[in-house]
């Protein structure tokens, strides 16, 4: 298993838990949190000391996560 897909499998969804959307290693940290804090500008760092269950790993996850669900085909004509 190469170490993007390691980091991918850290990304959970459970029925019933956040309304389905993704999460971090099956808490209650979604992804989309995750992905707005560092689009705010909060560093890696106080996200880290904020969420201490959180791993380095988990938010390289959630970026590795948004550059798949970003990969869309190209279109040509």
């Amino acid at each position: 298993m190469n170490s993007k897909t390691s980091l991918f499998n850290r990304i959970t969804q459970t029925p019933g838990q956040c309304g389905g959307r993704p999460c971090i290693r099956g808490m209650r940290i979604r992804v989309s949190d995750i992905l707005e804090m560092l689009a705010e500008n909060v560093s890696v760092t106080e996200i880290l000391e904020d969420f201490p269950d959180l791993e380095l790993a988990d938010i390289q996850a959630c970026l590795i996560f948004a550059a798949r669900r970003s990969d869309f085909p190209t279109l040509t004509a």
